[in-house]
């Protein structure tokens, strides 16, 4: 601690203004601060503890710059510590000095074998080229009589990167006499004059020059590193614009507000919809395999056998003539036989409706799950998908009348002109004095059940065409032009209470927005920041 206690010093006695005695209170109190917390931290044990001890100090003339004071390495473990704490602090200080902004002070105690040195060791590991390791030699003044350490100061028993700084500390019994750290630091100066061993170096010794060279070590550092740091904030700034934009924006107190956000929403859900329907998105030409494949298959499937058997024709025509036979041609048994064959065709009619109402439910639900903003607010993705499948369902039934009206209307009306076209028959009358029943031979019969399953067949050849124009026009076209339309006439109604229900969020994702808001605030000062300090380069 010690070392730490100087080398804080050394940023605050910057405040030229403080008054002696109001610094020495200080350091007092700080250290003090310091050893209460490690004793909360490690119960008055001689323990070490992973979690850093944070003091903060601010004033307008220092740099900005985080010392970290990291214990001592040691080499064996003594009364009261575990017999992992040489490696456990052995850890704690690599987890701190291999990152790559980390500028590391190496002390080692000049009373000591440099070779020795365990500071210089562990910086070597994680800094091999030195680029941003600096010695320091402390305990000058504690040298055995008769050697000295200027070799070392010099670079010449172990060369550096950058040249060896000396300091001379408060001893112990300063630190206990409350010496102040300006008295300190002129001792300190006098002390490398006055020394020969040192006077030719005391230029570039002693903890003041430290401060400088740490400052211009730090500034160069800085600069170096600001094309990192400026990419590094820039991708920060993206990914948090991207994560902000996710979250959506925040929700509106007042009700006009809430009620634009809400129709806002609708109208990026509707967007998406009608993009999967324009080809925009995928699933709309699931449509028109309905139209291509599905419904001219069903309508190829249907079977027109027992319709058109020998027994049903003849039944029929019998059962129109009535008490009197047809004359030239039976045209009721034509009608019953065509209307009896075409109402099968309601089937597929109505299958073609259905498998359209099923694509469109699906692709409401794609354009939920493809709206963030609706995900933000479940009850409102609830109710919008809700809304949007009722009025899917609304079109379905209109839809569904529509098309079977179209069957309807072709078994009411028959094409006259089809039959003109038809061969006529002179003995197909027959002889007034022959039986019903004898007029109606086989041949005659299957002759107008060919004709019946011709002119079908003609009908299912138009309805082909026509179904899909009124499932479109009906389901298609309406889903695209009017899919909300009546929620938006019921949202107009609502409450401010309902609307804000509406718009209910997780508590998570309010406090993750309103942290990444501050986040992105001060990135965005930062790169302002970075930006003036590369301009002026």
């Amino acid at each position: 601690m010690k070392e730490a206690e100087n080398m804080l010093s050394f940023f605050t006695f910057r405040e030229k203004d403080s008054p002696i005695s109001s610094l020495s209170v200080f350091i007092a109190a700080v250290r003090k601060e310091i050893q209460d917390e490690t004793d909360r931290e490690t119960g008055r044990s001689k323990q070490i503890s992973s979690v850093p001890i944070h003091l903060s100090i601010y004033s307008p003339n220092v740099v900005n710059l985080t010392l970290i004071d990291l214990p001592g390495l040691t080499k064996v473990a003594v009364e009261g510590q575990p017999e992992s704490i040489v490696q456990d602090i052995e850890n704690m200080v690599h987890s701190y000095i291999e990152k790559p902004n980390c500028i590391i002070l190496a002390i080692s105690p000049a009373n000591q074998d440099l070779a020795t040195s365990d500071a210089i060791k562990i910086s070597r590991e994680v800094d091999p080229t030195g680029e941003r390791t600096l010695g320091v030699l402390t305990k000058i003044d504690l040298m055995d009589k008769g050697t000295d350490a200027a070799d070392i100061l010099e670079g010449k028993s172990y060369r550096l990167k950058f040249p060896w700084v000396g300091v001379v500390n408060r001893s112990q019994a300063d630190i206990n006499k409350n010496v102040d750290m300006i008295a300190a630091r002129r001792r300190e100066r006098e002390y490398f004059a006055s020394t020969p061993e040192y006077r030719h170096l005391a230029n570039r010794m002693g903890s003041e020059h430290l401060a400088k060279v740490l400052s211009k070590h730090l500034e160069t550092v800085i600069k170096s590193r600001i094309p990192g740091i400026q990419s590094l904030i820039n991708k920060t700034i993206t990914e948090l614009e991207t994560e902000l934009s996710r979250l959506g924006k925040p929700v509106a107190a007042d009700a006009g507000g809430k009620l634009y956000t809400i129709m806002e929403i609708c109208r990026l859900f509707d967007q998406n919809f009608r993009d999967h329907l324009d080809g925009v998105r995928t699933g709309g030409d699931k449509v028109y395999n309905v139209f291509d494949n599905q419904l001219p298959a069903a309508l190829k499937r249907l079977q027109f056998d027992r319709q058109l058997s020998m027994e049903n024709i003849r039944k029929l025509i019998t059962e129109a003539d009535g008490y009197q036979p047809h004359l030239i041609a039976p045209e009721q048994g034509y009608r019953r036989l065509i209307e009896s064959t075409l109402v099968t065709i309601r089937g597929p009619a109505e299958a073609a409706v259905d498998a359209i109402h099923s694509i469109l439910k699906d692709l409401v639900h794609k354009a939920i799950s493809e709206t963030p903003e609706l995900k933000q607010y479940p009850a409102l993705r609830a109710e919008v998908g809700n809304a949007a499948i009722e009025s899917l369902e609304r079109m379905r039934d209109q839809s569904r009348k529509a098309t079977l009206q179209l069957v309807d209307m072709e078994c009411c009306y028959l094409t006259v002109e089809f039959f003109r076209k038809l061969p006529q028959d002179a003995d197909k009358g027959g002889s007034a004095t022959q039986s019903i029943f004898d007029r109606y031979n086989d041949s005659y019969l299957r002759r107008i059940g060919t004709t019946v399953l011709s002119y079908v067949n003609m009908v299912c050849a138009t309805l082909r065409h026509s179904i899909p124009k009124s499932i479109v026009y009906c389901q298609v076209r309406e889903a695209k032009r009017s899919l909300l339309d009546f929620y938006y006439t019921e949202l107009g109604k609502l409450e401010q209470k309902r609307l804000s229900n509406l718009l209910n969020e997780d508590p998570a994702v309010m406090e993750r927005r309103s942290a990444l808001a501050k986040r992105l605030e001060l990135y965005r000062s930062a790169q302002a920041e970075i930006d003036t300090v590369a301009w002026s380069k």
